[in-house]
Parts: structure tokens; C-alpha cells; sequence
């Protein structure tokens, strides 16, 4: 079977290439467990291999292997929490072997097909009903803020220091004052991407491949704030900062804020910068906004 291309990265450590040795004899294993027949991979993947499969009654699923990361730990207990209300449907799950079986969406289409304004649209009608009070076994955005917080001054300098230290300075500070003075804690997407809302025949949309967190609802329309996937410029993230923190009655000046501390968070990887991260938290830092 061959990988996605998505999937390279992994090759890059010992961790990597045991996991993906691995994954034939899991693909094997689970496939005579719940009695599967087996696609081709899904081409877009990074983080885990998707495969279309059917099940004995014809059912449509995906069968879904992860890499062991820590960000995607709890995504059964996500879906298992949200029971397919306007998220897909948990349909099994293999623990030890990271493995998924979860609704297919048809047709599939990506949120980021929709122009930008009727995509919002759709993620303001989606986002409340995700809002559920959830505890264990989810880590808390507290939690995993303190591991941002910890880890960024060595990644800037591992990387050799890719962006102006007044940007790391900020986003450590905002970041500090954040945690300490969140509203009430609910179940949140820290991956609520437009490649990760997918046009589906049981509902309109649904989400797909979430990373949990138990935090403030601002926190949550952070990756579509910065998301490329619906326009990388100034006026569009000014846009949909705008319009998510508007009409979801959100305290913009703290999305503004978990934005810029979450994306520079995300902007190194390993030893891979992005760029486009970066220019996010410069365009949201200085207050670059459309002339009217």
C-alpha cells in the first residue's frame, strides 16, 4: 500500500519508522477484526493514514490509524462525548493500536470550498453545538498552554530565532495572562481547521479529526481565525475575527489574544518554521486591519 506523501515527515525519526513498519499488520489486523474491505489511502493526511472501508452491511466508513501523538490522543473520546452531533460518529475504536473506525463523510467536500463568508456561516452554526461541559479525560487548555508556554523560547532558538523576539515576548505574556482568567470550560477543537469540516449526507457538515481540549469557548475559533484554507491575508483573518467573535458572542480581544499565542505556539514543529503562521501573529500583534 502506498502512503500518502503527507505522511514523509515520519520518516524523519526512529519513532516514525517504527510506527509506520507497524502499520500494514495493524491495517491487517483491523481489517479481519470488524470485518473490513479496504480502500486506497486518503491522498491528504499528515498526522494519521485514512482508508475508505466498508463494513459486512455496507456501511461507509474510514479506518483511521494515528500516528502517536500527544495532541491527538483523546480524539475517540471527542467523538464518543459529541455522539455525531455535528461531528462524525465513533463507530469503533482499537486503543492500543491507535486505530479508528469513524463515519465517512459523502460527498466529502472541504468547508474551504465554500467562499469564506458562507463557510463562517456554517461554523456559526456548528460551534454551539460542540460547546459541551467535559472533564476527564481530556487535558485542559491550561495544561497544554503551560507546555506552549515552556517549550517556545527553545524552539525560537533551536531554529535559529526565524521571527523577532517581540513577537515571542508578546505571545508568552498573553498567553500568561489567558490561562489564569478563562470563562467556562467546554469541549474544544484546537484543529477546527476548514479542511477539517467535510460536507456529509447525514448531516450538511461535520467535523472531522478534532485535537480536544477542555477550555474557554474563544479558544475555539482560533485555527479558522488564522486558517489559511479560507484566505491568508491582513483582511481576511481580520474578517473572521470579526465575524466568529461577533456572532458567537465571543470576547474578541481574547480570541485576538489565543490566536496570536496559539499560532506562534504552532508555527514551529520539530525543526519545520512556517512562515505563514508567523504572519498571522504580525498581522493580529500590529493591529493590521482593511482601510475602510
Amino acid at each position: 500500500m502506498d502512503l500518502p506523501e503527507g505522511l514523509d515527515w515520519v520518516r524523519g525519526s526512529s519513532a516514525g519508522r517504527v510506527w509506520l513498519a507497524t502499520l500494514p499488520t495493524w491495517l491487517a489486523e483491523c481489517a479481519e477484526r470488524w470485518s473490513l474491505r479496504l480502500g486506497q489511502p486518503f491522498e491528504y493526511a499528515y498526522a494519521s493514514l485514512a482508508v475508505p472501508a466498508d463494513l459486512p452491511d455496507g456501511t461507509a466508513a474510514v479506518l483511521k490509524l494515528q500516528y502517536p501523538d500527544e495532541e491527538s490522543r483523546h480524539e475517540a473520546d471527542a467523538l464518543d462525548h459529541w455522539d455525531g452531533e455535528g461531528a462524525i460518529r465513533l463507530l469503533a475504536h482499537d486503543p492500543e493500536r491507535r486505530a479508528l473506525l469513524v463515519e465517512r463523510c459523502r460527498p466529502g467536500t472541504a468547508l474551504h470550498e465554500l467562499p469564506m463568508d458562507r463557510a463562517l456561516d456554517v461554523t456559526v452554526d456548528l460551534l454551539p453545538r460542540l460547546w459541551r461541559p467535559a472533564g476527564e479525560p481530556f487535558t485542559t487548555l491550561a495544561e497544554e498552554a503551560a507546555g506552549w508556554i515552556d517549550r517556545m523560547p527553545g524552539n525560537w532558538e533551536r531554529t535559529g530565532r526565524p521571527y523577532q523576539r517581540r513577537l515571542l515576548d508578546a505571545a508568552l505574556d498573553l498567553l500568561g495572562g489567558l490561562v489564569s482568567s478563562q470563562g467556562e470550560q467546554v469541549l474544544v477543537n484546537q484543529d477546527l481547521h476548514a479542511g477539517n469540516v467535510l460536507a456529509a449526507d447525514r448531516e450538511p457538515w461535520l467535523v472531522i479529526d478534532p485535537k480536544p481540549l477542555t477550555g474557554e469557548r474563544e479558544f475555539s475559533v482560533v485555527p479558522m481565525v488564522r486558517g489559511r484554507e479560507l484566505g491568508h491575508s491582513p483582511t481576511a483573518v481580520q474578517h473572521r475575527l470579526d465575524r466568529l467573535s461577533g456572532e458567537l458572542g465571543l470576547d474578541r480581544e481574547r480570541v485576538r489574544a489565543w490566536t496570536i499565542g496559539h499560532t506562534l505556539a504552532w508555527s514551529i514543529a520539530d525543526d519545520a518554521v512556517f512562515p505563514h503562521q508567523i504572519e498571522v501573529v504580525h498581522w493580529l500583534l500590529d493591529g493590521t486591519r482593511p482601510r475602510a
